[in-house]
């Protein structure tokens, strides 16, 4: 029997499904067609109107009028969850150092958002959290990690967990929850004190990560092992606890400093380790060997004009499998995977092709979902975008610009600029979400139809903690 469609793309000028093969490391499809039926991609390729073995009498058929077909971005690295924003703090370390900003009486760094965060009530971090949402997915992203970490205590921590799971249920956009307790230490507590120290460490690993745990609040186990952070010691600890409530370990480590973090992660098997600044050749060649992904990110590096940014083409020539991420958080706020991708690029000597790849495979490899998204290819969710472009350089060549002008969720049109697609085959549907009642309001992005739910560092290698960790 045949299989009957939902949905067919076609009229691209190419389908780039990141599926390497004898098309080039992208697997770019010219003319390529698109078949969806319940979410899935059933069959791509050329010329696919004319196969025997696809019924297409149902489908909803959508022109895409020459413009680019490309897999959602995978946006593996974020702190979308927090409390109102840091702007005026970033704008005063374009001249002023962070002693003098404090000296003015104003809070910097994680602390600064512990504390907003804390404030904010859950409906609040909520509201501003979706509104961020919505915007990634306009600029492409179909998935997003998610991290918590600005709460550092019980309640607070939670909160943000819960509001990771309130914005998977209320829009299209996959959002993969992070437990970040470990993000630094309570500013209540001095951290220099072995005694207080232990203590919070002690509250991670017997009361935080089991009720994370209990509750289904999050998949993965993160903590920030760099010099005043955590150390390589207590990483390992905290790490196992995770995974021994089934947790995945993740680490930022080597941010600032390499106290040991990337040694780690190899020896844990950590699914990602991420910033990788101060990393050695021969710790990149032991993360290759354990499969662990390179997170790497862009955006951070530029927003706090970092004097030893990462070095991707070491990291590649290693055997390294790279993720990008936005790193989205109150003193980076960064929310397009395009903007990172240029970054990547131009600053970090990463190739179109290799940027593109890592962006979504690479990306949803740091998530564990390779299997489903990433890639266009058969079998695999129908999250996909689409550029108004004319060659797919372009989107690293037009920095700042947003390509997109349709984004489709697990085969429903989330995202759609107006008047873009003039030889729609029948008339434009307001899909209901893949979880709620969807609503239709103008985007803020001039034209753009939103269908989705109701509603510093002073040396190379520092010794001691960094207040300009862009974090």
């Amino acid at each position: 029997m045949k299989p009957k469609i939902d949905l067919f793309i076609y009229g691209a000028s190419e389908v780039i499904t990141c599926v390497p093969g004898t098309s080039g490391s992208l697997g770019r499809i010219p003319d390529g067609e698109i078949a969806i039926a319940d979410g899935r991609i059933v069959a791509l390729g050329r010329r696919l109107s004319g196969e025997q073995g696809i019924d297409l009498d149902a489908a909803e058929k959508i022109d895409i009028g020459g413009k680019i077909v490309a897999p959602g971005f995978v946006d593996c690295h974020t702190h979308l969850v927090f409390g109102r924003s840091r702007v005026m703090e970033y704008a005063l370390k374009m001249t002023q150092s962070v002693a003098e900003i404090e000296a003015m009486g104003l809070k910097t760094g994680i602390p600064a958002s512990i504390q907003m965060t804390r404030e904010e009530s859950e409906d609040a971090i909520f509201a501003e959290a979706l509104d961020r949402l919505n915007r990634m997915m306009g600029y492409g992203t179909t998935t997003v990690e998610s991290k918590s970490g600005y709460g550092i205590r019980l309640a607070d921590e939670l909160k943000q967990l819960r509001v990771n799971r309130r914005l998977a249920q209320a829009q299209s956009v996959d959002v993969v929850s992070t437990f970040l307790g470990a993000h630094d230490f309570p500013p209540e507590i001095d951290r220099e004190d072995p005694v207080a120290r232990q203590a919070y460490i002690r509250e991670l690993i017997e009361e935080m990560i089991p009720r994370v745990a209990a509750d289904g609040l999050a998949e993965f186990c993160d903590i920030y092992c760099d010099t005043g952070y955590y150390t390589a010691e207590e990483s390992e600890m905290i790490l196992r606890a995770g995974m021994a409530h089934g947790l995945r370990p993740r680490i930022h480590t080597d941010a600032y400093a390499n106290i040991g973090g990337s040694s780690l992660a190899a020896s844990l098997a950590a699914i990602s380790a991420d910033h990788l600044n101060y990393t050695s050749p021969q710790e990149m060649h032991r993360l290759a060997e354990a499969g662990v992904v390179g997170v790497v990110l862009p955006a951070l590096d530029f927003a706090v004009a970092h004097p030893n940014p990462f070095d991707a083409r070491a990291m590649i020539n290693a055997g390294m499998t790279l993720a990008l991420g936005t790193n989205l958080n109150p003193g980076n706020w960064t929310e397009s995977m395009q903007v990172v991708m240029q970054l990547a690029c131009r600053n970090h000597g990463m190739s179109p092709e290799e940027a593109m790849l890592a962006a979504t495979v690479g990306a949803a490899k740091a998530v564990c979902r390779q299997d489903r998204i990433g890639c266009l290819a058969e079998g695999y969710q129908a999250d996909i975008q689409v550029w108004d472009l004319p060659t797919f350089e372009d989107v690293v060549y037009r920095i700042g610009h947003n390509a997109v002008s349709m984004v489709l969720k697990r085969g429903k049109v989330v995202v759609e600029e107006a008047a873009s697609f003039p030889h729609r085959e029948i008339p434009a549907v307001f899909y209901k979400g893949r979880r709620s009642e969807a609503t239709v309001t103008l985007g803020p992005e001039g034209g753009r139809h939103w269908r989705r739910g109701p509603c510093s560092k002073e040396d190379q290698n520092c010794s001691s903690r960094s207040d300009n960790n862009g974090e």
